[in-house]
Parts: structure tokens; C-alpha cells; sequence
């Protein structure tokens, strides 16, 4: 793990579509419409992004332990789920699908209030994944949210994941320490953009 401090964060998208979509927001049934043609790109090589049936469950479960958490280290989230970045800028994400797309965004564009970040991602920080069939490791940085003032203190600590380009078959299965995660859970943010 580095420890270098990125000075923005990345907000990453599929061409075609608009950023900051939430999946989070869908009901069940226009979230089964729409995994069906998210796994369609996938069958068709256009994308590597894998979502099971309970992909949906697993992200609502999350997002509810991630804002419980972050309210309790003093954030104050305006949304039930928040806009989802990479601190800095990640190979592997972008690889995840053809043409993908960016939003990037300075640390200093973000409200300190609304914003938190884990290392790794949150669906792996968070730890529910064992309920879901997947694998959970205990790492110390695991189940941590940092506001983003602590930000500076949380990469001294623990570095920043390696950011590498790899074979995605079967990446749900395997140890995810690829980026940290920024959530920003305020809609301010639809309007800072670069």
C-alpha cells in the first residue's frame, strides 16, 4: 500500500449514461430490469461488472451499516445513499467497462460534513459479504469510516491500495483491496464536477 495523498477524487460511469446513477434508488422490479441488461453488456464483453441477484440486498445492507457508522464519527449525510467516487484515479476501475467515463472532483470541492471514505471499497469494508456468499477478510482498516478531514491520517496509517489492472473473471470472489473509496452523501456534489 502507498501512502501519497491524492488531491481529487473520481467519480467513474459507462458511456451513454449519466453519472451519479444509484441503483440504491431503484425499485426491486426496475432493478431487475435493469441487472438484466447490465448482465447482458457483461455477456457481451462490454463490461466486467458482475451483479448477482442480491447484488441489490448486499448494497441496501451496506449503505444503511456505512451512514450508521458515518453518523456516529459526526457526519451529516443528506441522503439515505451516497454518490460513490475512487480517491484519486484507479486502472482497475476504469477497466471495468469499455469507454468508461470520469467525473473528477478537488478533495477541497467536497463537504467536509457530508463526506466519508473507506479502505477498500465499502461493500468490502463493511464486512456483509459473508452473508452473501463472499469472501470477508479482517483487515484493521475494515469496517472504518473516515470523515474527510481524517483522510490525511487514515492513508498515514494504513497507505492507499495498490491500483493495478487485473483479470476481473471472478473478481467478486477474490481478496478487493484495489482503491479507497470516497461517498459523498450530499446532491451539492452533482454541481462541482471538472
Amino acid at each position: 500500500m502507498s501512502s501519497a495523498l491524492p488531491d481529487y477524487v473520481t467519480h467513474y460511469y459507462v458511456a451513454g449514461r449519466p453519472p451519479f446513477l444509484s441503483v440504491s434508488e431503484l425499485t426491486d422490479p426496475e432493478w431487475e430490469a435493469i441487472r438484466r441488461e447490465l448482465d447482458a453488456e457483461r455477456f457481451a464483453g462490454r463490461s466486467s461488472r458482475v451483479f448477482g441477484r442480491r447484488y441489490l440486498e448486499l448494497r441496501r445492507a451496506t449503505e444503511a451499516k456505512l451512514r450508521d457508522q458515518f453518523i456516529a464519527v459526526g457526519g451529516e449525510p443528506e441522503r439515505t445513499s451516497p454518490h460513490y467516487f475512487v480517491l484519486g484515479s484507479s486502472t482497475w476501475f476504469r477497466g471495468l467497462a469499455h469507454g468508461m467515463r470520469e467525473v473528477t472532483v478537488p478533495l477541497t470541492g467536497l463537504p467536509d460534513r457530508a463526506t466519508s471514505m473507506t479502505i477498500p471499497d465499502s461493500m468490502t469494508s463493511m464486512g456483509l459479504g459473508g452473508e452473501f456468499g463472499l469472501p470477508v477478510e479482517n483487515r484493521p482498516h475494515h469496517g472504518r469510516v473516515f470523515r474527510l478531514s481524517e483522510i490525511p491520517e487514515a492513508l498515514e496509517e494504513f497507505g492507499l491500495p495498490e491500483d493495478e489492472p487485473g483479470d476481473y473473471a471472478g473478481y467478486q470472489h477474490r481478496s478487493f483491496e484495489r482503491y479507497a473509496e470516497v461517498q459523498v452523501w450530499s446532491d451539492v456534489i452533482l454541481h462541482i464536477g471538472t
